[in-house]
């Protein structure tokens, strides 16, 4: 059971006047103090916070993470409820960034029509003419994109017979082109081969000719083994002739 003292302290809390004891008597006997702290709460709400920063990082960050979330839930809502373009961009203390932007819009666009209506120059003329540039450019890879696509064949719905003249002769011109190109090419094929034709022929005529002087060498080579092996048993059969008989001097000292 709850003491008076504590339903005293809340009813003082909420700025009211003082429970009197017969009224903490009823709290106390209906177990009512559970409806009274609802009630308290509902009545006093969240306390006033300073506005100021927040010294401790780690209360920072959860801060931030918390009000970054709501900002970004908020944006989404209106977005969604009220049909209207919002965008959210947000950067942390260390730089990261967090955004939202409105499904039916860009940031760009956002900026764009901000700097209509505020009358303020986000960007200056070197920045203005170069996303000039860069639009241009843009432009000019679509159009290249879709007679890409018509010379190809491709989304010829649409166009008139007058339309289709110049994509017939730009075809047109582009298969004279190949076959011109191809020609080359073959022309230049022929002639490569007449090239490797005769040099062909050359190293043929060049290892023709080194063949026949080997033959050649290997004949001499041959004969003058033949000539030799003749000349060697005349030149043994004198050698045993013009050798004297030695005689015996032994024998005749004896």
């Amino acid at each position: 059971m709850p003491c008076m003292e504590t339903i005293t302290h809340l009813s003082f809390l909420i700025n009211g006047p003082l429970l009197s004891p017969s009224q903490v008597a009823i709290f106390s006997s209906l177990h009512l103090l559970p409806c009274f702290l609802f009630f308290l709460n509902q009545t006093m709400g969240r306390g006033k916070i300073e506005i100021k920063r927040i010294e401790n990082s780690t209360n920072r960050q959860v801060t931030f993470s918390k009000r970054r979330n709501g900002i970004i839930k908020k944006a989404r809502e209106i977005s969604v409820l009220c049909d209207a373009q919002v965008s959210v961009v947000i950067f942390s203390s260390s730089g990261k960034m967090s955004e939202y932007c409105s499904p039916s819009t860009s940031l760009s666009k956002m900026l764009e029509k901000y700097q209509q209506n505020s009358g303020r120059r986000l960007w200056d003329a070197k920045h203005e003419n170069l996303s000039a540039e860069i639009d241009r450019v843009k432009k000019e890879n679509d159009n290249m994109q879709i007679e890409l696509r018509h010379l190809k064949g491709e989304d010829l719905n649409s166009l008139n017979p007058k339309e289709l003249i110049p994509i017939e002769e730009a075809l047109q011109n582009g298969l004279t082109n190949v076959r011109d190109k191809q020609m080359d090419y073959l022309k230049m094929l022929k002639k490569n081969e007449s090239l490797l034709e005769q040099e062909n022929k050359r190293l043929s005529y060049i290892l023709h000719h080194q063949q026949l002087a080997m033959n050649g060498n290997v004949r001499e080579m041959e004969l003058g083994y033949h000539h030799k092996d003749r000349d060697y048993p005349s030149q043994m059969s004198m050698a045993f002739r013009v050798q004297p008989i030695q005689p015996n001097l032994q024998e005749d000292k004896q």
